[in-house]
């Protein structure tokens, strides 16, 4: 995917950080409340950018950051210099630690099968602390997905991008669904240039991931996005908290 990649140093013209206060500080209040303790610790898997983290980290003493692209990791190093960052796939990353609260955003999105899926939970499960919580956001679940278009863009000191992204579902009967970006991105007065990115992204039923999250260990529970962009009921992400009895 080239725009966590060859276009990463691109991101926060595509992505602005300062887009993501309020959001943040939706998942932020989800996850200390869902905790059964004091929270002090945040683990981010697919942390990409590092917008998210941006806002979130002040509410934590320790904050790592994991991803599987090297280049978006490094846009995230100068937004976030004081957190850790981990090259790694949500899949299968092993810290040998455990966090007061894990947070999965929409790079969960890229789970396209149900066993990407279920192992990217368990991933979370193994590293959330006992009594903590979990938090996943994904762009959709089967119920509320519809075909959409969205673009924006932003202007940097020496360069601009503008995009388009255009979701769509060409098969409705399998677990994923399309989404084309087109970006045309502009550096001072060079000639504009135009990118096109196909993301495969996944699609699960509300009842798949309740059990996914169940089998896992999780008590889950689905909470509606609040974002004052949004119309209400629009989004929803996925709760979770790790019974204190478990054994690690």
């Amino acid at each position: 995917m080239k725009i966590y990649n060859e276009l990463a140093s691109w991101w926060q013209l595509l992505s602005a950080p300062e887009d993501y206060a309020e959001e943040a500080d939706f998942y932020h209040r989800a996850l200390v409340a869902a905790c059964r303790h004091t929270p002090r610790s945040l683990l981010e898997l697919g942390s990409g950018g590092g917008n998210n983290a941006s806002f979130m980290k002040a509410g934590f003493e320790d904050v790592v950051l994991v991803d599987l692209s090297p280049g978006m990791l490094e846009v995230s190093r100068s937004l976030n210099p004081e957190c850790e960052h981990v090259v790694g796939d949500m899949r299968n990353v092993r810290l040998d630690r455990q966090f007061d609260c894990v947070f999965v955003h929409d790079a969960i999105v890229y789970m396209t099968t149900e066993d990407d899926l279920r192992r990217a939970i368990e991933t979370a499960f193994i590293h959330c602390r006992p009594g903590g919580s979990a938090l996943f956001a994904p762009d959709h679940v089967r119920e509320n997905f519809h075909p959409s278009t969205d673009h924006g863009g932003e202007d940097g000191e020496d360069r601009s991008l503008r995009y388009l992204e255009w979701t769509w579902d060409p098969d409705p009967t399998d677990t994923t669904y399309t989404v084309d970006y087109v970006c045309v991105l502009r550096s001072g007065d060079a000639e504009v240039s135009v990118e096109h990115d196909r993301h495969l992204e996944g699609l699960f039923s509300r009842n798949d991931w309740l059990r996914l999250l169940s089998e896992a260990g999780f008590t889950a529970r689905v909470l509606p996005f609040d974002h004052s962009e949004l119309e209400p009921g629009e989004y929803e992400v996925f709760v979770c908290t790790k019974p204190e009895d478990e054994v690690a």
